[in-house]
């Protein structure tokens, strides 16, 4: 169903190509609570907040304290799992054509059931010439908001929430797209903003900006010269003629000027010496796509230079690039990108943003809900809703081109808590989580893509067993299944869509998925089950390695670390062996690991420096539930703390496939402690404390953690940090340097990863680094 298709008293109707329902773009939209919106010259972005109802799986611990040993619990469940609906706060970004804007506030007004809001905050050209509309359509109050200030305070929001915003455009390079990290302090930086003009803009704080220079020539030179040359009228058209133009038909080179290049000035023979200089002294005609060409060329060198001018007077090294006339245009990106890098000898990269046409709809957002404080939470992209960013080259792909003019979607959930840097990272401006990025490994990437789509039909059967009493969840895993292909065959096509593709963002974009069909925890009863049958030989793991000499019951340790990290079930070869044989356990896995010298090996390193002195605080990032966690984890860490180190134990807050949570770690400790002295005393004293690590994922990124795990690395003087798994090791952190010892370690339950790592399945990594004396002062 079209847009139009919900009403048919807007002026307009909708344009035939746009397929989306519009509940599947207006989300949510009967809980509303607060509304902005930026209209343009040709767009308008309308922005919402708005509550979302979910499920969310919860484990409380059985009272088991009339027992008197854990013998007598043996055969009751160890906690029970309900699920709860929850309410969380999401934002809806929707930009659609200004054509569009009485269909689309008719559709708005029959949706909207009890919104709190009487007033609608606007901002852009077009809120004084649509106020009236707004007002009589939506019966809210329009209170206009300076544009500038939209701007920079959504360019502060996206920066700083949305990992993998920013990107450098590379024309000629395998992939187009270079995506920067989230930077922990993305102060000072300059914003050219080209619209009709030019502004430039210096940003020091979330508040401090001011506007140091602009220039008259801008988008709307491009407009108006070309459609004096041309007699295109339309701006994307006379971009699409640029791109086929050859400018050198028209512009003076110096070697038109010199015969070659101008050696002793430095100029090159190709460099323009002249713009439109050819047509003064040609007697004939040009065509409209090379007069075009020039011109995209001579006022992007034009603002280029101005850009980079500004930068040098004011020192800046960060340099944004967004408005109309940028709005993620290769053609424009590029001869931009050219002449930063010619002008700054390659000390400046122009950066370009993925949101860029949200900033100012965020921004009026962000100025009608001061009173929430927006700014105390951190927020993060909802993939599931998220229509990503769109191949741009008209050329390419002249539907997908339409479409993505048309409707554009960005989501953001408010997360529980706030996060951010490790404290122990060496340098949080060059930490990058994601070992391998799949926009650029095209061989990676198109394995990685069929591997989650291999495993599809296995992710949806575990979530119908997860929900066994509810008669419609086939149906819900259905609609599931439906959504994550069509984001893998986006991502197929267009792995830049949600920033670099990585094998963190296909397990995350799959958890968004699966808790928008309201499928929390489709692990849940496994883990439980799991961590039951552990618990029964926790005793027995803790007796035979204390019977062992120091030297092997250090290796012991180690062997059951490895040996639990086995128990995945978000490696297909190991889910097909637990489904096929439950009995598979803790030997087994032992006898499955790979003899030593392991593919990566330090062991021997790590054994001496045990034989030194006890470290002060050991940070543990824990995997998975059951065998992984009760034998392999508790047993190593025990030994640590009877050496008189603390220790940390950092847990996923929410559910991400059988990875322990904080919650469920928390009863597995005190049923641990009520059989274990060393773990009880430990736990009571708080030598031994449980910390949630603020994500949902299988993966680690350490620049978005917990505060309050940071808080309390700061304040043990952790020393030592270990990361176990798969996800959290190999996938994310592998090169992750950090100012303190670090242990990482993984089994490689993947043969196609293994082989690629110079292994074989079952190949251990066991990776133990001790920073350098100038890591250690950084």
């Amino acid at each position: 169903m079209a847009l139009s298709g919900g009403t048919d008293r807007g002026s307009h109707r909708m344009d035939k190509s746009i397929i989306l329902p519009p509940d599947e773009i207006f989300r949510n939209l009967e809980n509303a609570k607060r509304f902005a919106i930026d209209i343009g010259g040709s767009l308008t972005k309308l922005a919402y907040y708005s509550t979302v109802q979910h499920k969310v799986a919860k484990v409380r611990s059985f009272d088991h304290s009339a027992k008197v040993s854990f013998q007598e619990t043996d055969g009751d469940p160890l906690y029970e799992i309900s699920v709860q609906e929850e309410i969380t706060a999401r934002l809806h970004f929707i930009k659609f054509e200004n054509a569009y804007i009485e269909t689309c506030l008719d559709f708005i007004k029959d949706h909207l059931v009890n919104t709190e809001t009487k007033v609608i905050k606007a901002t852009g050209g077009g809120a004084y010439k649509f106020k009236d509309l707004i007002e009589k359509k939506l019966k809210l109050k329009v209170d206009k908001e300076d544009e500038m200030t939209c701007l920079i305070k959504g360019c502060n929001f996206v920066l700083k929430n949305i990992p993998h915003e920013a990107f450098v455009y590379a024309k000629h390079a395998d992939s187009e797209f270079r995506f920067q990290n989230t930077h922990p302090d993305i102060f000072p930086y300059l914003l050219i903003n080209i619209g009709s003009g030019v502004s430039i803009v210096k940003v020091e704080s979330e508040d401090k900006f001011e506007r140091i220079g602009g220039s008259s020539i801008g988008g709307g030179t491009f407009w108006g010269l070309g459609a004096l040359l041309t007699k295109t009228k339309r701006f994307d058209e006379l971009l699409q003629l640029a791109s086929k133009g050859q400018h050198t038909n028209v512009d003076m080179l110096v070697k038109d000027i010199y015969g070659g290049a101008y050696g002793s000035l430095g100029l090159t023979g190709d460099l323009i010496a002249s713009s439109f200089g050819k047509s003064a002294t040609t007697d004939k005609e040009f065509s409209k796509e090379d007069m075009a060409k020039s011109l995209l060329h001579m006022i992007s060198n034009d603002i280029g230079q101005l850009a980079c001018l500004y930068a040098k007077l004011h020192n800046l090294t960060r340099v944004y690039f967004g408005g109309f006339f940028i709005r993620g245009h290769p053609v424009t990106m590029h001869t931009i990108t050219y002449s930063i890098n010619f002008f700054t000898k390659g000390e400046v990269q122009a950066l370009f943003l993925r949101h860029e046409g949200y900033l100012g709809a965020i921004g009026a957002f962000l100025k009608g809900a001061e009173e929430d404080n927006p700014n105390q939470y951190s927020w993060g992209e909802n993939y599931a809703g998220s229509s990503g960013l769109m191949s741009v080259s008209p050329e390419l792909n002249p539907v997908q081109r339409a479409r993505s003019g048309t409707f554009d979607m960005l989501e953001m959930d408010r997360l529980e808590r706030q996060l951010v840097n490790l404290p122990l990272l060496h340098d949080p401006t060059s930490y990058i989580p994601d070992t391998v990025d799949l926009t650029e490994d095209a061989l990676a990437r198109d394995y990685w893509l069929y591997c989650f789509e291999d495993a599809l039909d296995g992710v949806v059967k575990r979530a119908v067993a997860s929900q066994k009493d509810q008669p419609e969840a086939a149906e819900r895993a259905e609609k599931f299944r439906q959504k994550y292909r069509h984001k893998l065959q986006t991502l197929r096509h267009q792995p830049f869509a949600y920033g670099s593709l990585t094998v963190r963002s296909l397990l995350d974009t799959r958890e968004h998925c699966l808790n928008e069909f309201n499928f929390p925890d489709p692990y849940s009863k496994i883990k439980q089950k799991e961590n039951d049958m552990a618990l029964k030989y926790y005793l027995k793991v803790v007796k035979s390695v204390e019977e062992l000499s120091w030297e092997q019951r250090q290796f012991a340790l180690v062997k059951g670390l490895l040996a639990g990290n086995v128990f995945d079930w978000g490696a297909k070869a190991v889910s097909d062996v637990l489904e096929t044989d439950p009995e598979f356990g803790f030997e087994q896995a032992k006898q499955q690991l790979q003899e030593r010298p392991w593919l990566v090996d330090a062991y021997s390193q790590w054994i001496e420096r045990m034989k030194g002195p006890p470290h002060k605080c050991a940070l543990f990032f824990v995997d998975n539930s059951g065998i992984d966690i009760i034998l392999g984890v508790f047993p190593f860490i025990r030994e640590l703390l009877l050496r008189g180190t603390e220790v940390v134990l950092a847990s996923n807050s929410g559910p991400a496939l059988n990875d322990v949570t904080n919650s469920e770690l928390q009863i597995l400790t005190e049923r641990i402690a009520a059989m274990d002295p060393v773990i009880q005393s430990a736990f009571k004293e708080d030598r031994l404390a449980l910390v949630q690590n603020g994500s949902s994922s299988p993966c680690l990124d350490l620049s978005r953690l917990d505060k309050v795990l940071a808080t309390v690395v700061r304040e043990r003087g952790t020393d030592l940090v270990i990361i176990e798994g798969m996800g959290r090791a190999i996938h994310t952190n592998y090169y992750a340097m950090l100012s303190c010892e670090s242990l990482k370690l993984a089994v490689i339950k993947n043969s196609w990863l293994a082989e690629r790592l110079g292994g074989k399945i079952f190949s251990v990594v066991f990776k133990y680094e001790v920073p350098s004396k100038s890591q250690e002062q950084h």
